[in-house]
């Protein structure tokens, strides 16, 4: 087992990871920016170093200064968190070079997965179903609309680098796929650094849901049941919660058994999640695969007791996977509170925190590095808190996170709080009844 990990990441990820550490008796190490001095996951890690300004790119993007703070506190892994460089082949290899276990995916594992029409072929070869497109890359705008001819409008153009909703966009004709062509390899390129385009058919009114994997340096996998993402603007997702109000249980076995199949086909290791679609006749279709851990890993750690951070670290260590699957034995919902003001846009709402209460009581999950007298910053992601609610029911987990929603306090600057407030009482969300298309008739 690893002696001390450093924790690449910042904010409510990092804290997370390192108090799972503490409980495994392994030392940890914090990187910070100068923006994040005053954060709570600087002041909790055993270490910490700062390792640049506030940008992003002169900091926690910046792998020398990464790999150098390892490398001076003697950390013999590395555990990237979300976002930033945990989806970074170039990364990972580097860890590799300089004898640093990099927590997360292989190099290997990243290219084959990053590539989103490589990975598309890759799933197709191990029979697990995908979204009907073009056979690889775009060459050409001809190209582009002899394919979506092919497969018929509409159609979804997007970036093989993408993500995060850039590099993407619907075609319902020839016209519309002409305007796009330029306008989407242009935003890829900025976004990405890669202006490559593949094409799919575009699936209308869809369920977003995902299958948790774990898998250990064997290559043997086991699945750990689903989340449900649907709830989300602009690809962007906002609540999350397993089981799927719309899963059956051979709905699960399929798409549980399809995310074992990919994984074991591209031999990863470690946590990660097969991302799908789901049609109105409930066939579903593989989208990508995200090869890190995830903002919404918490649900599945409640529903199924399971410490994913902790399984993450020990198959990083060699350790084997359990091998067998899991199912949920209760409901979780996750609301994501973001530091955006829902009434102007989610507008993103910086600033000093006032006052801060955090809600309590059974079934309820607080990961936040906010409190009262923290200032955040203006340079990366609006994520501030992640508000977890368990029941034995969907219904009950929607009433306890009414009820939680209504005690949290953040002063000071504009959270997502009163837009999870009135949809927790939207009548259609309660329903179930709803698809990745909600959020455009969704009124505040």
């Amino acid at each position: 087992m690893f002696k001390k990990i450093l924790i690449a990441n910042r904010g409510e990820i990092a804290l997370r990871v390192i108090r799972t550490c503490k409980e495994m008796g392994i030392a940890t190490v914090a990187v910070y920016s100068k923006a994040d001095a005053e954060s709570l996951h600087v002041r909790f890690a055993d270490e910490a170093v700062c390792i640049g300004p506030a940008a992003s790119r002169d900091s926690y993007l910046k792998i020398p200064n990464i790999i150098a703070a390892a490398e001076i506190t003697n950390a013999d892994a590395i555990h990237p968190g979300y976002g930033f460089l945990s989806e970074n082949a170039q990364f990972s290899r580097i860890c590799q070079e300089n004898n640093i276990k990099f927590i997360g995916a292989s190099p290997e594992n990243i290219d084959a997965m990053g590539d989103k029409a490589s990975a598309k072929q890759t799933m197709r070869d191990a029979g697990v179903p995908t979204i009907p497109g073009s056979d690889g890359l775009l060459e050409s705008l001809e190209h582009a609309i002899k394919t979506a001819h092919e497969i018929k409008y509409p159609i979804m153009m997007k970036a093989t680098a993408g993500g995060g909703g850039k590099g993407m966009r619907v075609c319902h004709n020839d016209d519309d796929l002409t305007d796009a062509w330029e306008t989407t390899r242009r935003e890829a390129a900025a976004a990405f650094g890669n202006d490559g385009m593949y094409m799919e058919k575009f699936i209308v009114e869809p369920r977003h849901i995902e299958i948790q994997i774990a898998c250990d340096q064997t290559g043997k996998a086991c699945h750990l049941s689903e989340r449900d993402c649907s709830i989300q603007r602009r690809h962007q997702k906002l609540v999350e919660e397993t089981p799927s109000p719309y899963m059956t249980d051979e709905l699960r076995e399929q798409m549980g058994s399809a995310a074992i199949r990919a994984a074991e086909a591209v031999k990863y290791e470690g946590v990660g999640t097969i991302e799908f679609l789901v049609d109105a006749d409930r066939n579903f279709y593989f989208m990508e695969m995200n090869t890190r851990i995830q903002v919404e890993h918490t649900i599945t750690e409640e529903v199924i007791n399971y410490d994913l951070i902790k399984e993450q670290i020990k198959l990083a260590a060699g350790d084997p996977i359990s091998g067998r699957n899991y199912y949920p034995k209760m409901h979780a919902i996750q609301c994501r509170i973001n530091a955006e003001d829902p009434f102007k846009g989610f507008v993103p709402s910086p600033g000093l925190i006032t006052d801060y209460h955090a809600p309590g009581g059974h079934g309820i999950r607080v990961d936040t590095h906010a409190y009262a007298g923290y200032r955040v910053p203006p340079f990366y992601d609006s994520l501030i808190s992640k508000l977890i609610a368990v029941a034995q029911t969907r219904e009950e987990a929607i009433k306890k996170m009414q009820r939680a929603l209504d005690e949290y306090i953040i002063e000071g600057i504009k959270t997502t709080i009163p837009f999870h407030q009135k949809l927790m009482k939207d009548e259609q969300f309660k329903s179930g009844n709803f698809t990745t298309k909600f959020m455009d008739t969704f009124e505040l």
